[in-house]
């Protein structure tokens, strides 16, 4: 378990030019799956600064250690050095003379302590189940009856192709899927022979193919072709947690992406905006000390426009604008463009 513990970034060699990490989704597991119960029963954390003043990276992560308790080779100080890494989404293994790192004043209680997110959504009560996609702060949330039950970090869409804003639903899902942008589906032998494997698959855009799923994730911020990428242990809860759009013949497992009627959508899903122009900062930096952003939420989840053509659809129908539509699948999405990761 240590070893899992301490190995909570693992670098590229081939990025180290920009001092570009990945998460190890093993030892993050630890962490992400320390959260259930009554939002109620969790505490409250504040934060602190750690000025790094040395010259020496060996001794400024030595005096991190130091000012957080976390220097000796037990299970607790591995807790705490890796709390203090995902906070910060950086390792600890490079802290440059003047660098400002944040610390919490605990280090084992339940994640939701630590979330960037209420812990209550009034609004989303009546929905039942809603997901939170946060892109400036490259975070989800995920509430049901109003309340927090999960949050974790993402990574939404690089600049060159963005993760689409906008409210959209769960359709299908997939426990696994090759991305149809793979080096090995395109038509340039160029590019090789790769397959991109996405696992606990989850749509949100049908005609796009932009999903929520489990993948790689570096922790520069904005990084997929337009999907959410998630850790293994949130893309898997969620993936259990969803509901999938109702059709008929089918309730949205694989093979069934075009039903012939949609009756019902499935979890709601809002992506919020805007990017970040680098990496995320959900901290403020006040004189005393570093404050948590909290994401403000949609006083009204209907508010937030429409998605999809779908999701138009359904505004309609409940609104009452027009004389109950036939709600019907898109037509299929293009093969350059579905499964982008």
């Amino acid at each position: 378990m240590k070893r899992l513990l301490v190995l909570l970034f693992v670098l590229v060699p081939a990025l180290q030019a920009q001092n570009e990490f990945f998460l190890n989704q093993d030892a993050l597991r630890i962490i992400m799956d320390r959260q259930g119960g009554d939002i109620d029963e969790v505490p409250q954390v504040f934060y602190n600064y750690y000025v790094a003043a040395e010259n020496s990276t060996l001794r400024n992560r030595i005096g991190l250690y130091q000012f957080i308790g976390a220097n000796g080779q037990d299970d607790a100080s591995y807790q705490k050095q890796n709390m203090v890494q995902l906070i910060n989404r950086r390792n600890l293994e490079d802290i440059q003379k003047g660098d400002t790192i944040i610390v919490p004043t605990a280090y084992d209680l339940d994640f939701r302590a630590y979330a960037p997110f209420p812990r209550y959504y009034p609004a989303g009560k009546a929905l039942g189940k809603v997901a939170i996609l946060a892109k400036e702060i490259q975070a989800f949330a995920a509430y049901e009856d109003g309340k927090l039950v999960r949050w974790g970090i993402i990574n939404t869409g690089a600049e060159s192709s963005r993760t689409p804003t906008g409210r959209f639903n769960v359709n299908y899902r997939d426990s696994s899927k090759v991305s149809g942008l793979s080096p090995a589906l395109t038509k340039d032998p160029d590019d090789g022979d790769e397959e991109w494997v996405m696992t606990w698959v989850m749509n949100v855009h049908e005609t796009r193919g932009i999903h929520m799923h489990q993948y790689a994730m570096p922790t520069a911020g904005p990084a997929s072709h337009g999907c959410v990428r998630m850790n293994d242990a949130d893309a898997l809860f969620l993936f259990n947690w969803v509901d999938l759009w109702k059709h008929r013949g089918g309730n949205g497992e694989r093979n069934e992406r075009r039903p012939e009627r949609i009756e019902k959508q499935g979890t709601m899903v809002l992506v919020l905006g805007p990017d970040p122009p680098g990496k995320p900062k959900p901290f403020v930096f006040k004189t005393r000390y570093p404050i948590l952003r909290i994401v403000e939420l949609p006083l009204d989840p209907y508010s937030v426009p429409a998605g999809t053509d779908q999701q138009a659809a359904f505004d309609r129908l409940r609104n009452r604008t027009t004389p109950a539509p036939r709600v019907t699948n898109p037509p299929a999405p293009r093969r350059t463009t579905n499964g982008r990761n």
